[in-house]
């Protein structure tokens, strides 16, 4: 995914996601990204193996690349925009009084330019609003800006909710700010 950027396009633009139109596609296209880049990213820390040349993905992503309304049907998705361009994407899901993020994704030509940051701030805004008194995620541990980024707004590291090897669960008690 290429993205061309001119002086307009400085700061993030943050808003919620269409699913039912031009958005589906864009939001798919950066979730499949984010995941593209995830299982290229558990290969080589499981022994360097060379990623999937023909880019598959698990079949359990399939919905969430093809089909992202019926997906993240009930769930608050966010996309940022530089300029006229998607170029990051959060989900909010809302279970009682827990939110969890997934997916806070920005593509690699833009990181380092607040995308990230962004999406966050604005996942934490509908938690709160959403009535959610916690939000949680979880994030490879390899990832280390990340970490940080999660770990700057106030979340900490707690008791692991998922088996998976060397994945960090992470938790923020509150949500006031």
């Amino acid at each position: 995914m290429s993205v061309a950027l001119g002086p307009e396009a400085d700061r993030p633009v943050i808003r919620l996601a269409d699913l039912s139109g031009a958005d589906a596609h864009e939001v798919g296209a950066a979730v499949r990204a984010y995941l593209l880049q995830t299982e290229r990213e558990k290969r080589q820390q499981e022994g360097g193996s060379a990623p999937d040349p023909s880019g598959a993905l698990p079949e359990r992503y399939r919905r969430e690349i093809d089909d992202p309304s019926a997906a993240y049907a009930g769930h608050r998705v966010r996309v940022a925009q530089l300029g006229d361009r998607v170029v990051g994407v959060v989900v909010l899901s809302v279970s009682d009084d827990v939110a969890e993020i997934k997916r806070l994704w920005a593509v690699p030509e833009v990181r380092g330019r607040g995308v990230g940051s962004a999406l966050l701030d604005a996942a934490l805004h509908d938690a709160r609003d959403l009535g959610a008194a916690r939000v949680r995620l979880s994030v490879w541990a390899w990832r280390a800006g990340p970490v940080r980024l999660y770990e700057s707004r106030g979340f900490e590291r707690v008791p692991s909710w998922d088996e998976r090897a060397r994945l960090v669960c992470m938790e923020l008690s509150h949500t006031a700010g």
